[in-house]
């Protein structure tokens, strides 16, 4: 038995309802670093260092915030723009609903996998070589997508939570183990 999985969250995403309308323009005059460009896009970015994120915010009220590495990450981070749009004089009322729509996670379980094996063994696989070296193997709970490498890495993707990330990397790794597939 190999030791546990190393398992890193690489990206959150959210999206935000603010549930009122909001002034873009005036944003962008009171908050130089923003990037707007209505031509091109209908969103505003608001770009943050800490936690490094960029989140979208559109005049319906509605945000989208990628890039955090954890969803405590994500509630800082609109937190801070709330209070800054807020500093700002940007008039916000009410409390953002915040629901996370993707996680994505990578993991290394520090043992090769027999891909050519997995693929037919395991169930709701997907497995050409020739298109694409991962095996993408579909988990039904939790309902998440994997992809399974030769070396041992992995991608999860489609967690709604973190403790789903987990949860998947550590029932893949027991059954790939289990059913021989490792090496």
């Amino acid at each position: 038995m190999s030791s546990k999985p190393i398992v890193r969250i690489e990206n959150v995403v959210a999206s935000v309802i603010l549930n009122q309308y909001i002034d873009l323009e005036a944003i962008t005059k009171n908050i130089p670093s923003v990037d707007y460009n209505p031509e091109q896009f209908p969103g505003l970015v608001f770009r943050l260092d800490k936690p490094k994120t960029a989140t979208l915010i559109f005049s319906s009220g509605k945000m989208v915030c990628t890039g955090a590495k954890s969803e405590k990450d994500v509630k800082k981070a609109i937190k801070k723009i709330i209070a800054t749009l807020k500093a700002k004089g940007i008039n916000i009322v009410g409390k953002p609903k915040i629901t996370i729509q993707n996680i994505v996670a990578s993991a290394n379980i520090k043992m090769n996998i027999n891909l050519e094996k997995a693929a037919l063994t395991l169930e709701n696989v997907m497995y050409e070589p020739e298109q694409f070296p991962g095996l993408i193997y579909r988990l039904n709970e939790p309902k998440v997508v994997l992809l399974l490498f030769s070396s041992g890495k992995m991608v999860c993707t489609g967690a709604k939570k973190e403790e789903q990330v987990y949860e998947a990397v550590k029932k893949v790794t027991e059954k790939l183990i289990e059913l021989k597939l490792t090496y």
